[in-house]
């Protein structure tokens, strides 16, 4: 099993620092890559509100995530670099493949490509965009998905659908990575798994999941997989969890205060260890091993961490160090245990 870290990306990221510096991003990439983390992700949001997780309502800033990525593969030399998901409505996929070929070759091969069919609508009406349905949404993701895998083969392609058209086009410079850089669809509802099944490589589900849970939905994927007559062993698994690790109990709870006193107003009010243990990578080092290998068991291939009160958010340094020492990595991406 892989483990990724989703880096801090958005003003309320990292406690005490708003808005957020290209800085401080640059070296959370440095230093994850030297704590033996494999892959670093960024989601994609033009900005972000955190009124859905109890926090005040205002806009949150966010670093653009193509740029980004293409910024810090030049700062790192072996981790893999994902988006978690890019937001596929917002961009025509044509122009996107350019986006993402130029990244897996300035990174020597190494990215990601997350997709999602977006859900934040303030950020389709400051684009001027109108967001549609989900089943609109979810055709255009489709769409995309088949485009992205054409065009990333570099000859000239073609293709016609209900929402993307494209005659003749290529992408140039070509990916590096063959027979493409993967693509990852993000989500979790029946529709989606089944495009999944028909058009992605890997499958990503976030944040807050049980085996229990995580495992129904693993069921439909595989049901859809069986209708169009594809090995589900042929997707890769990745989920994304919320983490928190300490050295025994105490430190464990020492780490949590910490974590709901330094976390953006209202969106830890109230909550207790035992509640943020529910569906997260929470626990002691021995404990968050022992949940590695039950989803390790799931089939996972790749768990993406955040290590802080949100998603692609951090509380500490140590806090991050302690998660690399309980999934037991060593400095080439790694799990020694």
């Amino acid at each position: 099993m892989r483990i990724g870290l989703a880096l801090p990306q958005f003003d309320f990221s990292v406690p005490g620092e708003s808005p957020l510096q290209w800085a401080t991003v640059r070296d959370w990439a440095v230093r994850a890559e030297g704590l033996g983390f494999e892959s670093l992700w960024l989601a994609d949001h033009l900005f972000l509100e955190i009124t859905r997780y109890g926090g005040r309502p205002g806009r949150h800033g966010a670093f653009d995530p193509l740029v980004t990525l293409g910024a810090l593969a030049r700062i790192t030399s072996r981790v893999r670099l994902g988006t978690l998901v890019l937001c596929a409505p917002l961009r025509p996929p044509t122009v996107l493949a350019k986006a993402l070929a130029t990244v897996d070759v300035v990174s020597g091969g190494r990215l990601v490509v997350g997709l999602g069919a977006g859900w934040f609508e303030p950020e389709f009406t400051e684009a001027g965009l109108a967001m549609a349905g989900p089943a609109a949404r979810l055709e255009y993701l489709a769409e995309s998905c088949q485009v992205l895998a054409g065009m990333f083969g570099g000859g000239p392609f073609s293709y016609a659908g209900n929402y993307v058209r494209v005659a003749q086009a290529r992408c140039l410079p070509v990916p590096v990575q063959r027979p493409r850089p993967p693509i990852w669809v993000g989500g979790k509802g029946d529709r989606l798994l089944e495009l999944v099944a028909r058009h992605a490589d890997g499958w990503n589900a976030v944040w807050a999941w049980t085996p229990a849970a995580y495992r129904g939905r693993l069921s439909v994927l595989e049901a859809a997989c069986a209708r169009v007559g594809r090995d589900p062993a042929s997707i890769t698994r990745s989920l994304g969890l919320q983490a928190l690790v300490g050295e025994d109990l105490a430190d464990l709870e020492r780490r949590f205060r910490r974590l709901c006193e330094v976390a953006p107003p209202g969106t830890m009010a109230e909550k207790t260890l035992e509640e943020w243990r529910q569906g997260r990578l929470v626990g002691t080092v021995e404990e968050v091993r022992e949940q590695l290998g039950g989803w390790e068991e799931l089939g996972v291939d790749t768990i993406i961490v955040g290590v802080g009160p949100l998603p692609f958010s951090v509380t500490g340094r140590d806090d991050v160090a302690m998660l690399a020492e309980a999934c037991s990595l060593d400095p080439h991406g790694n799990r020694t245990d």
